[in-house]
Parts: C-alpha cells; structure tokens; sequence
C-alpha cells in the first residue's frame, strides 16, 4: 500500500550516522551536501584530531560549514 511505502521511505531517511566510525563512503551517502571529497575530509580530520565529542565539531572541517550541519544535523550522532 501507499501507506507501508512511505513509512519505509521515512525509515530509511532517518538512518542516522554516526561521523567518528563510519566509513567516507557512509559519510558521503548518508550526508546530504557531503560528496566524497568532503567526506575524505571529516575522516581525515577525525584521524588528526581524535574523535568528534559533539555533532556541531563537524563544522570545523575544511568545506563544512553551518549550513551543511543545519541541514544534517538530525542525523549526524557522535557515539
């Protein structure tokens, strides 16, 4: 039914992420303005700088700004 597709459809948008183990692939797919190159960012980042404590740190990477975070901020988690 058209009911059932749209649940699933919602399900599948509210996956969240979370930005210190997940892999730039998941981070470039999960992420919305985030491509692989941004993505290869925020993994490099968390290498250099340890992990993330809070969803907001994410805005301290070269090419994510506060509109990218505003955008993801309901998916992005840090444990």
């Amino acid at each position: 039914s058209m009911a059932s597709a749209m649940e699933q459809m919602n399900l599948s948008e509210v996956v969240s992420v979370n930005i210190n183990t997940a892999s730039a692939d998941e981070l470039a797919s999960a992420l919305k303005g985030v491509g692989e190159k941004k993505a290869a960012e925020i993994v490099a980042f968390r290498e250099a700088n340890g992990a993330f404590a809070a969803p907001v740190e994410i805005t301290e990477v070269k090419g994510i700004g506060d509109s990218t975070f505003e955008k993801n901020k309901s998916l992005i988690r840090v444990n």
